[in-house]
């Protein structure tokens, strides 16, 4: 049986002899099969191709994801950590205000349960605890939990002191809530050697250190009850303020006012000084609740 055969003849444009190229029938479906695969394989590189890019595609977006995961992770630690420095404020704030209203007294006052920020100690379960970027602490749900309590309970007790200061204007007023005079603290209401004698004694009252001359101001409304002048306690001046508490104000170098005069909270009263037993330029500053020495620090209100 003769064999089939297919010729090709390739006439050149500007040549006169052509050329004739003749393929039997196995050649040509070979031939075709060859190209068959060959597109079959290169339809499935281009599909393995496409998938590659979205497979990248969403692993870049993965990163992307995790990236802002991880971002908003310490965002999240780091707001937890503001909250709480927040919340013990507003609970030291509070202390001050119950003292001043006489609700609660600042040793009964219990501290925050939230510690100080040290999470080393967490005892929390895996799935409660969430975490932070490398490097930083680790912030659990717990601890998110009772920190939001303690806010409210907080928020709480200073809606009722508000409340309480609502209707008690005029004895917030007369409450000593700022600070005498702009210095710093150099000897605190506790016990110390005493400059002078060496002895541990208790001081009763704040030393504030500052410039001579400073302006001392009332730390609340209140009648100058006596100006005096002592070897001890040099220049003072004594404002009552009602209800049986009283601030006293030592070693003045100057009196801006008179016994028996009205004075406002913030009202220049005198001048700092180092008159009586000082060391130095300071003011000597005391509360006094029915002639008892109180904390000063635990009724001023300013920073």
């Amino acid at each position: 049986m003769a064999k089939k055969f297919l010729s090709f003849i390739i006439v050149p444009h500007c040549a006169q002899k052509f050329k004739t190229i003749t393929l039997s029938q196995k050649v040509i479906k070979c031939s075709g099969t060859v190209l068959v695969l060959g597109f079959l394989v290169l339809i499935a590189v281009l599909v393995d191709y496409a998938t590659m890019n979205v497979t990248r595609a969403k692993y870049k977006g993965l990163l992307r994801e995790n990236s802002e995961q991880k971002k908003l992770i310490a965002d999240y630690e780091s707001s937890i950590v503001k909250l709480r420095d927040t919340v013990k404020n507003f609970e030291s704030y509070a202390r001050k205000l119950n003292v001043m209203a006489g609700l609660r007294s600042p040793e009964v006052t219990e501290e925050l349960g939230i510690g100080d920020g040290d999470t080393s100690q967490l005892s929390s379960p895996v799935e409660d605890v969430v975490p932070a970027p490398a490097g930083g602490q680790i912030v659990s749900l717990q601890d998110a939990k009772a920190l939001t309590e303690k806010a409210m309970d907080v928020t709480k007790s200073l809606d009722v002191l508000a409340k309480y200061f609502e209707t008690q204007t005029a004895q917030l007023a007369s409450t000593p809530t700022i600070w005498p005079t702009i210095g710093w603290v150099s000897s605190a209401f506790a016990f110390r050697n005493d400059p002078f004698t060496g002895k541990r004694a208790f001081h009763y009252g704040l030393d504030i250190a500052t410039n001579f001359g400073n302006p001392i101001v009332a730390a609340a409304d209140g009648i100058v009850l006596s100006l005096g002048n002592d070897k001890l306690l040099g220049r003072n001046i004594i404002v009552g303020h009602g209800a049986a508490t009283t601030t006293h104000y030592l070693h003045l170098s100057k009196f801006l006012v008179k016994a028996g005069e009205k004075v406002k909270r913030g009202d220049v009263i005198g001048l700092v000084g180092k008159s009586g037993k000082a060391l130095g330029p300071h003011l000597h500053y005391e509360v006094r609740v029915n002639n008892k020495p109180a904390n000063p620090y635990n009724y001023i209100l300013e920073e």
